[in-house]
């Protein structure tokens, strides 16, 4: 009989937010303008990219990020959210890494 492999592990980003208070958040300025951004979101990091504002300095946490990291978050522009967001997927190396880093355990 074949192993069974295990089951990754059970996250949810409304009781997490680590990544939105570890990575910096930066992505090619159209990218803004085409989903409709606010530029006071936004901080020019060069001549094509921007990040978002509290992305850019340590600590970091996104000015869209609202409510208690480990405990309950949501993301103000979540509809509009860029390409680094939709890039970290739950349970993935970029997740674990910001869990870690705000001492969160594999399991929220």
């Amino acid at each position: 009989m074949p192993a069974v492999p295990p089951s990754p592990p059970t996250f949810s980003c409304q009781s997490c937010g680590a990544c939105c208070a570890h990575y910096r958040v930066s992505f090619y300025w159209q990218e803004a303008v085409q989903r409709g951004l606010d530029e006071s979101l936004l901080v020019q990091v060069s001549p094509w990219q921007v990040c978002f504002r509290g992305t850019e300095q340590k600590p970091v946490r996104c000015v869209n990020l609202e409510g208690e990291i480990g405990s309950c978050v949501s993301c103000r522009i979540y509809e509009q959210r860029t390409t680094p967001c939709r890039s970290v997927e739950i349970g993935d190396e970029k997740c674990l890494q910001a869990r870690a880093a705000h001492g969160l355990g594999a399991m929220a």
